[in-house]
């Protein structure tokens, strides 16, 4: 059957990512009476089909292939022009992940289409997919509609509510032949180099607490990390942080940096500048503590409290931990 809707998924080491699931809700409610399709392509991935279907996906399109054990844009973009094809999805949806920066616009370009990145708000109106994403260095939002069919755009982790699982619901799997020409690969890894990180990634996390230059040094990032061990939260980091070597580039939040959308965003000694905004203006609550009451930061807060961090952080921490039982 013909999708309304197509997701490319992606599958991670506890099943299918978080936010394949966020894009199938969506899919779900923007289709109305259409259906929806799940692409799963990868090594292995045929056994994640079923979990689509849970959580959405009427029909899923699997390329399960050896050659497609890692990531590799020749590779990966062979198989998802046969899915595009045999799927015929008007719409088809990427994450703003490593994988979706990088295929969506490969896609579109092969389909001469075009595509709308990075967008945090979805809407249909008269068959165009609208998607609303920020611009300005975040300080404003831009509706794109892409004129040609297919439309494809990517997803914003968080920016989504995931649908709600239901494991009875009942769907067709369809396996696509990967079929992969070797001679149209034309990049090779030949090694990769991880860093290793310890608790809530990032990218992931519904609370992340932010450090900024108005610390005064790395020394002072230690009631950052408290706060956010309290909080069970991510430790983020603004770029002059990471610039001047008090946190690993890993930990930047930016324009340059990672971009978050957590429920809970909390600021400390930020100036809130337009390229640090980029990377957080999709949160969902900002807080924000800084000694400078006309800091930027307090623009795009929620809550704000206009005060020097050194007097603030630890009593807010002592109410964190009374407020948990801790």
């Amino acid at each position: 059957m013909a999708s309304s809707i197509l997701v490319v998924g992606e599958v991670g080491e506890g099943g299918l990512a978080p936010i394949t699931k966020e894009m199938l809700g969506a899919a779900r409610r923007l289709s109305a009476d259409g259906s929806v399709g799940c692409a799963l392509i990868g090594s292995g991935v045929e056994a994640h089909a079923q979990s689509a279907i849970a959580h959405g996906a009427d029909e899923v399109f699997v390329v399960d292939d050896a050659a497609l054990a890692e990531y590799n844009a020749d590779t990966y973009l062979q198989a998802m022009l046969k899915v595009a094809e045999q799927a015929s999805a008007p719409v088809i949806l990427f994450g703003q992940t490593n994988l979706g920066r990088d295929l969506a616009p490969r896609l579109a370009f092969r389909l001469e289409t075009g595509v709308i990145m990075d967008t945090i708000e979805l809407a249909m109106e008269g068959g165009r997919l609208h998607g609303t994403r920020p611009c300005y260095g975040g300080n404003a939002r831009a509706v794109h509609v892409v004129n040609a069919d297919p439309q494809v755009a990517t997803v914003r982790a968080k920016s989504q509510e995931p649908a709600i699982e239901d494991s009875s619901r009942q769907g067709q799997v369809t396996n696509v032949d990967a079929a992969i020409d070797q001679s149209a690969i034309r990049v090779k890894v030949t090694s990769r180099s991880g860093v290793s990180a310890e608790g809530v990634r990032l990218e992931d996390a519904d609370v992340v607490v932010s450090g900024g230059r108005g610390l005064g040094g790395p020394e002072n990032f230690d009631v950052i990390e408290e706060l956010a061990t309290v909080l069970g939260a991510a430790v983020g980091a603004s770029r002059a942080v990471c610039d001047l070597e008090w946190r690993p580039v890993s930990d930047q939040v930016g324009l340059t940096g990672k971009v978050v959308s957590p429920t809970l965003y909390i600021a400390v000694a930020i100036s809130g500048a337009s390229q640090h905004m980029a990377g957080c203006s999709g949160s969902k609550n900002i807080v924000a503590i800084n000694k400078d009451a006309d800091a930027n930061i307090f623009k795009a807060s929620r809550f704000g409290i206009a005060e020097d961090y050194a007097t603030i952080m630890k009593p807010l921490i002592e109410a964190v931990k009374q407020e948990k039982g801790a």
